[in-house]
């Protein structure tokens, strides 16, 4: 065997840990606030010792599909960084993420505040970029600071823990209509 090359069961242990990571983050955006370790080993076609092997406890667990869920945004930002304009869009989706992953979002607070800030931070380092972008072309306020995009987190969890989903929602409408400039700047994109 070469050195490096993976054997059909490493692949398999891989393949066993993506299926895991995939059906925990679909049970997150389910309405219900309690995702069962059953029900991903379920979904995910793997015993329930499978996915103790890879995630020794429920934090474990959360912080991979939060890792999944970044990775997902990076990516995002990365497909899309040529169109400042598209911020809005990422904006929007970002926040109406945190309202559909609801699951998640209360397992995270569960995380100690270590690894809450260290996801906190790579969120706002992924974002920081494209809004610098969007406000170079005119499509963001200039006065909005990255450190802001963690705070317009934080006011639309506010609006789903007093309110329901839709109010939620609309918070997100008024606030992009508030944090995005609807003319861009000339030639800027």
């Amino acid at each position: 065997m070469l050195y490096g090359a993976q054997t059909p069961r490493r692949r398999d242990a891989q393949r066993n840990r993506s299926a895991i990571v995939e059906a925990a983050t679909e049970l997150m955006l389910g309405r219900h606030t309690a995702v069962l370790m059953p029900e991903i080993a379920r979904r995910a076609g793997v015993g329930q010792a499978t996915i103790y092997r890879h995630f020794p406890d429920r934090q474990a667990l959360t912080a991979a599909v939060v890792a999944h869920e970044l990775a997902r945004l990076e990516a995002y930002v990365a497909a899309n960084a040529d169109r400042p304009a598209a911020f809005r869009d990422l904006l929007a989706e970002l926040l109406r993420t945190q309202i559909a992953m609801r699951p998640l979002v209360l397992h995270v607070r569960r995380l100690d505040r270590q690894t809450r800030d260290r996801y906190q931070q790579r969120m706002i380092t992924t974002l920081t970029a494209p809004l610098r972008r969007a406000q170079q072309a005119g499509y963001v306020r200039a006065d909005l600071a990255p450190a802001d995009l963690a705070l317009l987190c934080t006011m639309i969890e506010g609006v789903v823990e007093s309110a329901d989903a839709s109010a939620a929602t609309r918070s997100i409408d008024l606030m992009l209509e508030g944090v995005c400039i609807g003319a861009p700047v000339p030639g800027a994109e």
